[in-house]
């Protein structure tokens, strides 16, 4: 058997505990999704403990032991170093909350241990277990730890990782992924000098409930490696997912000694373990660490092209996109099936005078700008690009039509959805209206933003834009660069799919020229877009705006676009190695 579970799931619906399925898959439920599985197998736990694990003496930590794949590793790597027979078991410790999944680790260790594998396995709360009195402190820490939205955590475990977060000097919120806390919780179990080698979400390098999280470990190590590959670890994942590994443990940041992150690519896993860990890392070249907010999603790129980034960011030539206007959400309804309509579903229920325009789908935005001819268009499609809008009858009582159709929506309880059950009344759909412009919340290729000349307004999968007194013509033909493209890649935050996704904070953070008025004005950028000639836009930009206005060399405006093909280009390639994958399974 060679693939085998390393991570705790919780299945909210029907147990209190985390638990894993009988397979060994990782599943973590609520009452909407399954969330993805993942399997780490034997080969990839050995390698992460032959780079951890230097010494026969040396003791080790499993937070989360599963089955017991790390354990029997690191097992194997003692003998090899020439820790002999069951005294294996004194320099071993795994922690496993599922009783029937800490007896199949104590079965797997039996082999080499004996009946000391029964020593080595103990079964309770990681939590629980860190926070007993005279609680040992370990050599090297390995293992997967469990991916699990906080919401899904059950009590009282979830406090517990809460309050060791606190007690480290972090601050975890609703957002807090409990993969966070169990790193946090492992890292300090650590003696001075030690070692943690972890399969991580590759959201470690850019969502902000991991910020605090960056920071924590270029305090508390010397050295940071991390381990991205260019096909997804594991199969079936949704999530990215990379290994930490991180050296030389501290009780408290080095003034005199900063950590050294190193981000490190390979095309495959089977790349990665047919090589020992010293060639795959060698050659890595140290960044520069900057102790904010910034992602480390930066470190895809070249220490040059970190400094020119941050530079630019720094720099009197540019400003965040925040500083022209601001972006938020689209229309949250509850319910789109109820509130968002077809032209001849109007016409039919007699609702005309009660919807908005509606851009439902960034597939609706064509080119730079969408019109009301645009817009019309779309309703002669019978595309969904009505929003029921209730706004002006507030306070009255619904008639006719309008009073049928609410009744019809009560009649099929949309008015019991949580959206809808909070409000008063229920029908009445909040934060409608008429942005400046859209900004494409997914991206593929480009970070989009369109100018709204239709009137509309939009759902919440796409964001929406207004100024802060900026003519929005210019915010957006000034949008269409490489300097906005690069930072979005950096800002954004990309999964298993190739999609990167722009949360309204990030969409805000884009780079724009300091000073608008000389990009490309928007009717030609409108055109060239939907004749498919984006790339004839950008380079025109890259003449007026970040040449002429801006003063970038040719080399300067190079960088900027190799920056972002580099980061697009990887995170797209993802995507078609998944679609590769699952299409010859």
């Amino acid at each position: 058997m060679n693939k085998h579970l390393s991570s705790v799931g919780v299945d909210s619906a029907t147990r209190e505990t985390p638990q894993r399925t009988h397979s060994g898959r990782f599943t973590a439920l609520d009452a909407d999704k399954l969330r993805g599985g993942y399997y780490t197998s034997f080969e990839l736990a050995r390698w992460l403990c032959a780079w951890a694990i230097r010494g026969a003496g040396e003791t080790v930590l499993e937070p989360s032991c599963g089955d017991g794949t790390f354990l029997e590793a690191a097992s194997m790597r003692l003998e090899a170093l020439g820790a002999k027979g069951p005294a294996r078991a004194n320099h071993l410790r795994g922690i496993e909350i599922i009783p029937d999944e800490a007896d199949k680790a104590r079965m797997r260790l039996k082999d080499g241990l004996g009946m000391r594998a029964n020593d080595v396995v103990v079964n309770s709360d990681f939590f629980a277990w860190w926070n007993q009195p005279r609680r040992p402190e370990f050599d090297v820490v390995v293992g997967n730890p469990p991916f699990i939205r906080y919401q899904s955590f059950p009590e009282p475990h979830r406090s517990r990782a809460m309050d060791i977060m606190h007690g480290q000097g972090l601050s975890p919120n609703r957002l807090t992924n409990i993969w966070v806390p169990f790193v946090v919780a492992a890292a300090a179990a650590l003696k001075e000098g030690g070692r943690m080698a972890l399969v991580l979400p590759a959201e470690l390098l850019q969502v902000s409930y991991a910020a605090q999280l960056r920071s924590f470990l270029t305090d508390r190590f010397g050295r940071v490696d991390l381990i991205a590959c260019n096909e997804l670890f594991f199969e079936k994942a949704e999530q990215e997912v990379l290994l930490l590994l991180a050296d030389e443990a501290r009780p408290a940041p080095s003034a005199s000694n900063p950590c050294k992150v190193n981000l490190t690519e390979s095309d495959s896993v089977a790349d990665i373990v047919r090589r020992t860990p010293h060639e795959v890392l060698r050659g890595a070249s140290p960044k520069t660490v900057c102790h904010d907010s910034e992602k480390w999603l930066k470190y895809f790129l070249n220490a040059e092209e970190i400094s020119f980034m941050r530079a630019l960011r720094a720099g009197e030539n540019t400003v965040e996109l925040g500083t022209y206007a601001s972006v938020n959400v689209g229309v949250v309804t509850g319910k789109n099936q109820f509130f968002v309509l077809r032209e001849s579903e109007v016409a039919e229920l007699g609702l005309q005078g009660y919807t908005i325009p509606l851009i439902g789908r960034s597939s609706h935005l064509i080119g730079a700008k969408i019109d009301k001819a645009g817009w019309r268009t779309l309703a002669s499609e019978e595309q969904r690009v009505h929003l029921l809008h209730l706004a002006p009858i507030n306070g009255t009582k619904p008639k006719g039509a309008l009073a049928n159709y609410i009744q019809l929506g009560e009649n099929q309880d949309v008015n019991k959805g949580y959206k809808c059950s909070v409000r008063t009344p229920w029908y009445a759909v909040p934060s409608v209206y008429v942005p400046d412009a859209f900004v494409f919340r997914q991206i593929y290729d480009f970070p989009r933003i369109v100018l709204n000349e239709a009137e509309a307004t939009a759902t919440d999968t796409i964001h929406r834009m207004r100024s802060h007194g900026a003519d929005p013509r210019e915010i957006v033909a000034n949008s269409y660069s490489y300097l906005t493209a690069a930072s979005a890649e950096i800002e954004g935050r990309s999964y298993g799919g190739g999609v990167l996704e722009l949360e309204p904070s990030e969409a805000q953070k884009l780079l724009m020229p300091s000073t608008l008025g000389d990009a490309l004005p928007l009717e030609e950028c409108d055109a060239l877009i939907r004749a498919g000639r984006l790339e004839t836009v950008l380079e025109e930009n890259n003449r007026r705006i970040l040449m002429r206005r801006m003063g970038l060399s040719k080399t300067e405006c190079a960088m900027l676009r190799d920056i972002w093909e580099k980061m697009r280009n990887r995170r797209l390639g993802r995507r078609r190695a998944g679609k590769k994958t699952r299409s010859q399974a």
